[in-house]
């Protein structure tokens, strides 16, 4: 967290519009308000999200895109930048990581949130196949992509300089370590998702089940994470 009058920045990286408020929302929030800029990529259009045959995937899109960047605003988040891959169609291209590489390099965070790469099935929730390849291309834009003088040359010669991330948090991770509790933004985060009006607005209890979702086993609330921290 940012100390004083510094501030520091953070990137997540989520591979549909509404994972980042999932994955890291309550942590925006809270951090947000400690000092921290945070930052969104979403890495897929989210065309394909919805159980509606009436739906024009085209709006659908735009609609998606419209209730992620209401949700950030509602969390704090400065702003969204979005990659457009196809929903359910993300691959790991050489096209994709240098377009995270720009971004990390543009925004030099000092901190990334992302998906688990590790975790397929855990109880009755599947890990998208969109959400691995978002972690693993995000992974690997951070080291050694980012960081590296000869990788994308094209941005060094535009001006863009390497960067290093010290500190990866991996939300879905099998081998949580580190907690952020987030019961004084609980409420934000709910609203925050709430937002995405095309995924949740209708969907019967949902309120009730976020509370419940982010409970740890001492009733806590918190969003649990990986910490990798990268030597400088």
């Amino acid at each position: 967290m940012a100390n004083g009058s510094e501030r520091k920045t953070a990137l997540v990286v989520g591979a549909h519009p509404d994972d980042p408020d999932f994955g890291a929302g309550g942590t925006a929030a809270l951090w947000t308000r400690q000092g921290w800029d945070f930052y969104y990529l979403v890495c897929t259009n989210g065309s394909k999200g919805s159980a509606n045959a009436e739906v024009n995937p085209a709006d659908l899109i735009e609609s998606r895109r419209a209730e992620q960047r209401q949700a950030a605003q509602t969390l704090g988040v400065v702003d969204c930048f979005f990659y457009d891959g196809i929903d359910g169609e993300l691959q790991p291209t050489r096209e994709f990581l240098g377009w995270v590489v720009r971004q990390i390099r543009t925004l030099r965070p000092d901190a990334v949130f992302t998906h688990s790469t590790e975790q397929i099935i855990r109880d009755s929730f599947i890990n998208h196949t969109d959400h691995r390849v978002t972690g693993q291309v995000t992974l690997d834009a951070i080291y050694p992509a980012a960081r590296d003088i000869f990788n994308f040359p094209e941005q060094i010669a535009e001006g863009l300089q390497p960067h290093k991330v010290l500190d990866i948090y991996i939300w879905g991770s099998n081998t949580p370590n580190f907690e952020v509790e987030i019961e004084a933004v609980i409420d934000v985060k709910i609203e925050a998702l709430m937002r995405h009006m095309s995924q949740f607005a209708r969907r019967e209890g949902f309120r009730e089940s976020v509370r419940d979702r982010w409970k740890n086993d001492e009733g806590r609330l918190v969003e649990s994470f990986r910490r990798v921290q990268m030597r400088g």
